[in-house]
């Protein structure tokens, strides 16, 4: 391996370091349908930003008293309850590679459907729900849940929230109708809330835990990702908002989202943070930071009578690709594939160029995807992936393997040159250059294989830090012995054996004891520690990464040795007809 592969290898790494370290992340069923009404079709109010003029304080009225009850929703996909107060998520459990919890009550909390009115504090809505259970299958593919409550000010609000049994989606229509004889100023919003810090009280949660605050401004390419205890207070028509979290320990066994989507178009999304005060077991109260988002709706004024509809859709869910693109809002954009040169952050914050690494890592999925619908293990996805590079490159590798033999065969004339010009780096630099012009020499062929593989290397690094589907999935797992896996069995974590870097390694070492020698033998001598350097930069890198590597590093020598046989079948031929004569 000449010194200019061996550059390439390490601008490699240090760009993979860098990039990982900066710039990187219908009908209803059963009974139902029996319980539907259908409502009039009501007359619906304009919204404006502020009133024209104050509407007066209508008088309160008592709101009927409603007992709370809560409502359990069953899908394949997922295990919910939620209450009559506000609608609010009670709990969300994912059935997605073992249960997962999405809400954690007085930490990550959803907080229903609330009334805002001015001068008064928050109201969630007291509803009573149409049924008590939602159970959804392949014979019922669709359910519906009916709230409907009052404010105590003449308000009266009706919340339809439709489930599916294969999304993760959940889509509200809120129906708000003025009953009093006055018009009604008010605002309508759907919010979640998680901590800033995580509460140490709470670390033994074992569900998703909410890191980062994203949202999509209307017509940019480039979501805004801010960490929770960075969040910005923002009130704007963005086109979604959301908690992106991760399995705890933060960082391990996927991506998860919580997100808003309005419907309306009129319909705002808001972030802030504000500080809260929690009186503990002791009464020793602490002061702690919490993130809140949420979608609203400013009603400016609405006629006795009336009324105003909005819709909202939640998704609570893994960050599958294909899930939220079909969405239709861009919601795709919240995984983090990230850009090069510059971070996606960057790109959104001040404008600078980035190409979206998601035009790499998407197709590359599919192709993963695509043979993991065959064979259900994505390593042998990986191997195959790795295989198909190598047959397309091989021209390449044809074309980098003659140059370097070129450069072998050129190097006692280029030394001669070096002695004579050694004085004079300019003359030298000339005549060498002269010398690859004259026997039609590329001195970067040899990096050729290298250069084009980046891309890849970079989009399968992507797939495997921000892909849910490569979260926790084996290669080769023969179990778990005192809490260490047995062999790979999660391609998106290290190998805890490390095994495969070593074999990495030795792969890296036969490939460069094979490759044409150039230059100062000393230098050759010196080039033999790069992989032992290699296998510790790999030692912590996704198992997937490492098995693609070294499994190229395998192909690399296989096509070597063929190169090599075919380079000395012409020479054989002299041989006998020279011994003939």
């Amino acid at each position: 391996m000449d010194k200019r592969t061996t550059l390439a290898l390490l601008l490699m790494a240090a760009l993979l370091t860098v990039y990982s370290a900066v710039f990187l992340r219908g009908p209803e069923p059963g009974r139902q349908a029996d319980q539907k009404a259908e409502a009039p079709a009501p007359a619906t109010a304009k919204l404006a930003e502020t009133p024209t003029a104050p509407a007066p304080i209508p008088s309160p009225k008592a709101a009927p008293s409603v007992p709370e009850r809560a409502v359990s929703v069953e899908t394949p996909l997922y295990r919910a309850t939620i209450g009559s107060v506000g609608g609010q998520l009670k709990s969300w459990e994912l059935h997605f590679r073992g249960e997962k919890a999405m809400v954690l009550p007085g930490t990550i909390d959803n907080l229903g459907l609330v009334v805002m009115r001015p001068g008064q504090p928050p109201s969630p809505i007291a509803f009573t729900p149409s049924v008590e259970t939602i159970k959804l299958d392949d014979a019922h593919p669709t359910g519906e849940l009916r709230l409907v409550g009052e404010d105590g000010f003449g308000i009266r609000v009706t919340q339809v929230i439709r489930f599916r049994a294969d999304s993760y989606v959940m889509d509200h229509e809120i129906q708000v109708e003025n009953r009093h004889s006055v018009v009604q100023t008010f605002d309508v919003a759907l919010g979640w809330t998680a901590p800033a810090e995580w509460p140490k009280d709470r670390e033994s949660f074992a569900g998703v835990r909410p890191v980062y605050v994203v949202r999509l401004p209307k017509g940019s390419v480039w979501p805004r990702r801010e960490h929770l205890g960075g969040a910005e207070s923002h009130t704007g028509d963005d086109r979604w908002i959301g908690f992106e979290g991760a399995v705890a320990p933060v960082g391990q066994n996927g991506v998860y989202l919580s997100a808003l989507v309005p419907r309306t178009p009129e319909m705002t999304v808001s972030e802030s943070r504000r500080e809260i005060k929690r009186v503990g077991n002791s009464n020793e109260s602490s002061t702690f930071h919490i993130a809140e988002i949420g979608t609203r709706a400013s009603v400016a004024s609405l006629e006795p009578g009336k009324s105003w509809v909005g819709q909202v859709s939640t998704y609570v869910g893994p960050m599958e690709y294909d899930r939220l693109k079909s969405m239709g809002v861009g919601l795709e954009k919240a995984i983090y594939f990230g850009g090069f040169p510059f971070p996606e952050s960057w790109a959104a914050r001040y404008g600078l160029p980035s190409f979206p690494m998601e035009w790499i890592v998407v197709p590359t999925l599919a192709v993963m995807r695509w043979f993991y619908r065959f064979i259900p293990n994505y390593g042998i996805a990986i191997i195959l992936l790795t295989v198909i590079t190598k047959v397309l490159f091989f021209p390449l590798t044809i074309k980098s393997m003659t140059s370097m033999k070129a450069m072998q065969a050129l190097q006692p004339q280029i030394n001669a040159l070096r002695s004579k010009y050694r004085s004079d780096p300019q003359r030298l630099q000339r005549e060498t250059m002269e010398l690859y012009r004259a026997h039609k020499v590329n001195p970067l062929g040899g990096c050729l294989p290298m250069v084009v593989q980046i891309p890849i290397f970079y989009a399968l690094y992507d797939a495997l830090s921000v892909s849910v589907d490569l979260q926790g999935a084996p290669f080769i797992c023969f179990g778990h012995l005192f809490g260490v896996d047995l062999w790979i069995c999660d391609l998106s974590r290290h190998d805890p054996t490390y095994a495969l870097p070593i074999l990495m390694g030795v792969s890296m070492f036969v490939q460069q004891k094979m490759t044409p020698v150039m230059g100062d033998p000393r230098q050759a001598k010196m080039m033999l520690f790069m992989p032992v350097v290699f296998t510790f930069m790999f030692l912590n890198l996704p198992a997937g990464l490492v098995l693609y590597w070294t499994l190229s590093n395998v192909l690399q020598i296989g096509q070597q040795k063929y190169m090599e046989k075919i380079g000395k079948k012409p020479e054989k031929a002299p041989a006998r007809a020279a011994k003939k004569a």
